[in-house]
């Protein structure tokens, strides 16, 4: 039974023998690092009332990392920053004209202007999560902070585009449920199934879509289960309807291998395991992983097909990796034989500081999901 029912947050922290003050400390720390330290921050803030998070290695600002932004702000309790990302990402990024309207481009420089005309999903999801959270913990505002009317419009775009004369393509197959990697696309990504929130979504969204929403959520636990491999527990970054690793070479490059995206699979797991508890099956997709990379952090610094087959591709975010594989522990029980090997990737995970350089945007954002996770502070409002 997950913390929806029970409204109880587990703390891994603790049971690998952390004190709240300890915990407490370390979770101000991060915060302080990634939104406001002069030399590693990843937060902004324009003005007097905008901000955005740049994406490190690539010099931009992206729906992935701005919408990551607003959830980490709503758990911290920080207003101001979360309405001032929201209004950069509504000023800069939202398409108003064209098949996307009503999305947001995936991609603006840092002075706002557009790289892309087209959306993540991935963005689109944690855009209206955050939102929800908002209004529920903050309550509405006017205009674009009138927070739950903003979730609304943006899910009724998701779902409904290219139906009854609206222009564009929806962000789900509507025939099977499942989230797409961009609209109109004939395949998905695993680390974009979200089934915690859909759970969620099927409460808040327009009445007319509560029970698309419930059945996406089954539909995404069910595919998950199919899209991490038996043995290994790898989900590929990209993967076809059926579960299957999508091997088609793209223009962009080949993306059926365990790598960068695919790390915060593990993670949605753990998520899920904490909020909703629904599904067994799942919770042993992180001991698979955990069994297969073993006793030695030296197994996240490599590339593998999802039947682990190591690759030559270099690997770019370790860490952000060994983030995910901290939270995804929280799926395994403390009467569970594999629950000491859980705690080795918690104390693992808690021994490392976040990531600096230029490669350190991705991976400190699933650093700290990961802290609030852990710390039992990524709650439902």
């Amino acid at each position: 039974m997950g913390a929806f029912t029970t409204k109880e947050y587990r703390n891994f922290f603790k049971e690998i023998g952390k004190t709240e003050t300890e915990i407490q400390e370390r979770l101000k720390e991060v915060v302080a690092t990634f939104f406001y330290d002069p030399e590693d921050r990843i937060y902004h803030a324009v003005g007097t009332d905008m901000g955005y998070l740049t994406d490190t290695g690539n010099d931009d600002a992206r729906t992935e990392g701005m919408s990551y932004g607003m959830m980490m702000c709503v758990q911290l309790d920080m207003k101001e920053e979360f309405d001032r990302i929201w209004k950069w990402a509504k000023t800069y990024m939202y398409l108003e004209e064209g098949e996307n309207e009503g999305y947001f481009a995936w991609s603006c420089q840092t002075d706002g202007t557009k790289n892309a005309d087209g959306p993540a999903p991935d963005g689109e999801e944690f855009f209206a999560m955050a939102l929800f959270f908002a209004s529920h913990k903050w309550g509405d505002g006017e205009g674009i902070f009138a927070y739950s009317a903003e979730a609304k419009k943006l899910l009724t775009a998701m779902v409904h585009k290219g139906e009854n004369g609206r222009k564009g393509c929806p962000m789900w197959n509507r025939e099977n449920k499942q989230i797409l990697f961009v609209p109109g696309i004939g395949f998905t990504d695993p680390s974009y199934h979200l089934p915690h929130f859909y759970e969620l979504f099927a409460l808040w969204a327009e009445e007319e879509d509560r029970a698309f929403f419930k059945e996406a959520a089954e539909v995404s636990r069910e595919y998950l289960k199919k899209a991490c491999h038996a043995k290994t527990g790898l989900s590929p970054e990209y993967g076809n309807f059926d579960g299957t690793p999508m091997d088609e070479e793209l223009p962009w490059g080949q993306f059926g291998d365990f790598f960068s995206d695919a790390y915060r699979t593990v993670a949605n797991i753990g998520l899920d395991a904490i909020w909703f508890g629904k599904d067994e099956a799942l919770k042993d997709i992180p001991v698979r992983m955990m069994r297969f990379f073993g006793t030695s952090l030296e197994a996240v610094r490599c590339s593998y097909k999802v039947d682990g087959t190591p690759l030559e591709r270099p690997v770019l975010h370790p860490y952000g990796l060994l983030a995910t594989m901290a939270q995804g522990a929280l799926a395994i029980e403390m009467d569970s034989p594999d629950y000491e090997m859980a705690k080795k990737w918690v104390n693992w995970f808690w021994e490392q500081p976040l990531r600096k350089g230029v490669r350190r945007y991705y991976d400190n954002c699933l650093a700290i999901f990961a802290y609030l996770a852990l710390s039992g502070n990524y709650r439902i409002y």
